[in-house]
């Protein structure tokens, strides 16, 4: 019995999550906010205009919004669609014109023709996180915890516990979108919603009717 709660808890963390639009989007490690930040008061300078600061954020339906911070504090921002491959990021806005750019990418690193952007999460997100209740049709009286480790440079671990003290472990990367986030690691992913609040972090997987309440350590 005890073996086969473990196991449906561990689903909750296993590759047979649902895939879906989210989960089969081809470029994951992109979406998301992502920063530029000028080394220098003066700011970077391109056509006259001083730039302090940048924000790209890209969504799976391949919309995109980028604001700029001059200087003296005046905010740019335009919208519009991005189009992708293994090398080149296009945009298009209205009102803009067309632009290409060459690009590198890692789970938390975007590098745009040179420029070095840094995704970040949301403030209270990253953290270590124990569960105080787990529920759901799959989950039984065999399961003492689950245990998630969400760092700001968006590297995970996550533990399932036993009452006889058995674990399984997973490590990987994750990556967020709206009230979404997604555990990526070796063997599989893990697609859930979540609810963040000042201590508490709520994981709902409605596949397998699980939900775990999970406080800040």
């Amino acid at each position: 019995m005890l073996k086969s709660t473990l196991i449906a808890v561990a689903l909750f963390l296993s590759s047979l999550s649902y895939a879906d639009d989210l989960t089969e989007f081809d470029y994951p490690l992109l979406l998301g906010d992502w920063y530029w930040f000028s080394s220098t008061d003066d700011g970077v300078s391109t056509d006259g205009v001083s730039y302090r600061a940048m924000n790209i954020k890209f969504k799976s339906s391949y919309q995109f919004v980028i604001r700029l911070l001059q200087v003296d504090g005046t905010v740019e921002a335009w919208e519009g669609i991005y189009d992708i491959d293994e090398s080149s990021v296009t945009f298009r806005a209205k009102g803009q014109p067309e632009q290409q750019h060459s690009y590198l990418l890692s789970y938390n690193q975007f590098v745009l023709d040179g420029a070095r952007f840094t995704k970040l999460a949301p403030e209270n997100l990253p953290g270590n996180w124990r569960s105080s209740r787990i529920t759901g049709r799959d989950v039984g009286d065999g399961v003492s915890g689950l245990e998630i480790s969400l760092r700001p440079d968006f590297l995970f671990s996550a533990k399932v516990s036993g009452d006889d003290g058995r674990k399984r472990e997973h490590q990987g990367i994750y990556f967020i979108e709206d009230d979404r986030i997604v555990l990526i690691y070796e063997d599989g992913q893990h697609d859930s919603q979540f609810q963040l609040g000042s201590n508490t972090l709520t994981l709902t997987n409605k596949q397998f009717g699980m939900e775990a309440v999970m406080v800040r350590e």
